[in-house]
């Protein structure tokens, strides 16, 4: 049985850039289509979004709460979503997203990186090439 080598991605700003590894979900195969992609990010708390232009549909496992560094995808919003402490909405120290997201992955090394990216900067994702 062969298994499904994880998908890495580069998210990149003005200030930085850090690498994400994304499990083979459905949200993940739809997302790998559409790059490279470049977008604005929006910030809400701790957490850095950007629209996609993606539209998937919820999967079984999307949740609200979710660790720092989490790679999420808000259906909602046909954004990436990508938290690394409270948002405005958090209960206590939690990653709560604005609603049910599908998740992912997750960021590759510190995930309080994303506190460099600026609301309004331009954002971009490509595959990594290994």
């Amino acid at each position: 049985m062969q298994t499904q080598t994880p998908t890495r991605i580069r998210i990149s700003w003005p200030s930085g850039h850090l690498t994400a590894t994304l499990d083979d979900t459905p949200t993940t195969q739809a997302l790998i289509k559409a790059l490279p992609l470049v977008s604005t990010a929006r910030t809400w708390g701790e957490e850095v979004y950007f629209d996609t232009e993606v539209a998937v549909s919820r999967e079984t496992d999307a949740r609200e709460v979710v660790d720092p560094g989490t790679v999420a995808f808000w259906m909602d919003g046909d954004a990436l979503a990508l938290p690394y402490g409270p948002t405005p909405i958090s209960r206590g120290g939690e990653c709560r997203l604005a609603g049910p997201c599908n998740v992912l992955g997750r960021v590759d090394g510190d995930p309080r990186l994303l506190a460099t990216v600026r609301d309004g900067d331009p954002i971009r994702v490509e595959p990594v090439d290994d």
